[in-house]
């Protein structure tokens, strides 16, 4: 049996959060670097973009590691790497070329290893939801941000919709903006290209 919390427990608890500024606290609050994020939308709206830009962001408080399922490493990946001037991450930034979960868990293991890790895509990596809470169990101490097809306004298919509904911050993207729900405040959205989101939201 667990452990039953009080109150004064709770309120005395101290946990580990992102002092987030500017934009990114007004849209997600001051996070705990822990659980899960996911970034959904539909093709050619800005999901990979946007989560360059957000992994460059929390190089500044923790090492970052990107698993690029979907495109691995291609020349679109290192055209955003350029686009967001990635090299400013100071080796706090690595890519992963389609690691396969027994992978990435046997990295995770190891000592030192990043505390925030994207996932590009779900639906690429054949997760099942299994997969998912037992890398959510084992390294419940780090970040695993999601990113994922949508269809419609929801993410495409069940494992990334229950991923979706677990998830302590979402962000689905439209037209070059970031629309975030999360359970840390926030709620302002995003732009991620000025001149992608004028031309788009002008329609």
């Amino acid at each position: 049996m667990k452990r039953a919390y009080s109150v004064n427990n709770v309120l005395a608890a101290k946990f580990n959060t992102l002092e987030f500024d500017g934009v990114w606290r007004d849209a997600v609050g001051c996070p705990e670097l822990s659980g899960t994020w996911i970034i959904y939308g539909t093709v050619k709206n800005g999901k990979t973009s946007f989560a360059m830009k957000l992994a460059k962001y929390l190089t500044k408080f923790e090492d970052v590691l990107y698993n690029s399922v979907e495109e691995g490493v291609s020349l679109s990946i290192r055209e955003a790497f350029v686009r967001y001037d990635m090299q400013e991450t100071y080796g706090r930034f690595n890519l992963l070329d389609k690691e396969e979960i027994g992978g990435l868990i046997t990295r995770l293991n190891r000592k030192r290893s990043p505390n925030v890790i994207f996932i590009d895509t779900v639906q690429f990596w054949e997760l099942t939801f299994k997969d998912y809470k037992r890398l959510k169990e084992t390294f419940s101490n780090k970040l695993f941000i999601y990113v994922s097809h949508a269809a419609g306004n929801q993410p495409e298919g069940k494992v990334a919709i229950r991923i979706w509904r677990d998830a302590n911050v979402a962000f689905r993207i439209e037209g070059f903006k970031a629309f975030p729900v999360g359970r840390y405040g926030g709620g302002e959205p995003l732009i991620i290209s000025k001149e992608l989101a004028k031309a788009y939201w002008a329609k």
